[in-house]
């Protein structure tokens, strides 16, 4: 497992942290947010509403539509407070947004919702779930590549171990260029973490090692860009149960020449059983890495896939 120079900081929405912030002073804590994975990042707060000045407790607020047009106010039309919603979140998304690795917002929030967020008429009879949150939209817009996750969607153990994993590859990238990052630098970047996005999607390793395998006389800053781009939009496919076995066979092919007839039938017999379904990721992985040990490999050992954050938050026990 990775350390890092500073800590891991993500950003929350006030109530997921326990605040009772919301319109009825109340909060809705995230368990897994404070009581798992606060053991190994710290937390930025944000709540939009109070920001921009309103109340606690406070009138209920939602969006919607106005002809071409979306406004976020209470029920009955009065107190507008979209355009403070979305200037506090170009403010927050320029000046803080990006020191942060990672944010977690609030579902379905008028404010913080990344998506499906209710959108109304204006007679108030009918909703559509097509809004996004007027803060949490500038935040995303201006910071492309931040990990941004929901709560509700954080109780899925795929969607969850896909977001902390691609928290810790972007801690891990905004540490490397803290110092001056060459195309070295990038090459042996992408190397460590080959493992990693080929288990989510192999076509984006393949296209980013073009990337860098012409990098020659190109602008450095475009490069990078171009890469960080690649690498968080490929790592956002969480990785799926075939491209997870395939890249188990591709680790098992390092050992061919070390493994006796019965160990290597047992490191098949895992992968097959976890490619079936009937094992999780963790069993072969764990017998992976006990021949890693054994059989040492430098190459292999600096694979970030093996640990891509700390394996006492035991993500991939329900994957």
């Amino acid at each position: 497992m990775r350390t890092f120079e500073s800590p891991i900081q993500i950003g929350i929405s006030a109530c997921l942290a326990g605040d009772k912030v919301r319109f009825d002073t109340g909060h809705k804590r995230s368990n897994f947010c404070m009581d798992e994975l606060g053991n190994y990042v710290e937390y930025k707060k944000f709540c939009p509403e109070v920001a921009v000045g309103m109340s606690i407790p406070r009138a209920t607020i939602r969006q919607v539509r106005v002809g071409d047009t979306i406004k976020v106010c209470r029920p009955d039309g009065s107190g507008e407070v979209g355009e403070k919603l979305t200037e506090y979140g170009k403010r927050v998304a320029h000046e803080q947004a990006k020191e942060l690795s990672g944010f977690v917002f609030c579902a379905k929030s008028p404010s913080c919702g990344m998506e499906r967020v209710k959108v109304y008429n204006e007679a108030g009879t009918g909703n559509s779930s097509e809004g996004v949150g007027f803060f949490a939209a500038q935040v995303m817009k201006h910071n492309p590549n931040l990990p941004c996750e929901e709560n509700g969607r954080l109780s899925d153990p795929h969607l969850r171990e896909n977001f902390v994993t691609r928290v810790y590859v972007y801690k891990h990238w905004q540490e490397l260029n803290l110092d001056r990052v060459g195309v070295h630098e990038l090459t042996q970047f992408h190397a460590q973490h080959k493992y990693l996005l080929m288990s989510h999607n192999y076509e984006s390793y393949k296209s980013l090692g073009k990337l860098l395998g012409h990098a020659a006389g190109r602008d450095l800053d475009e490069v990078k860009e171009e890469y960080i781009g690649g690498l968080m939009k490929g790592l956002a496919r969480p990785a799926s149960r075939k491209n997870q076995a395939n890249t188990l066979s591709h680790l098992q092919g390092y050992f061919k020449n070390s493994l006796s007839k019965v160990e290597k039938h047992e490191m098949c017999e895992a992968i097959d059983h976890y490619r079936a379904g009937i094992v999780p990721l963790y069993v072969p992985l764990t017998l992976i890495k006990h021949h890693l040990t054994v059989h040492s490999n430098e190459y292999l050992a600096k694979q970030v896939y093996f640990n891509p954050y700390p394996n006492e938050l035991k993500l991939r026990f329900g994957i």
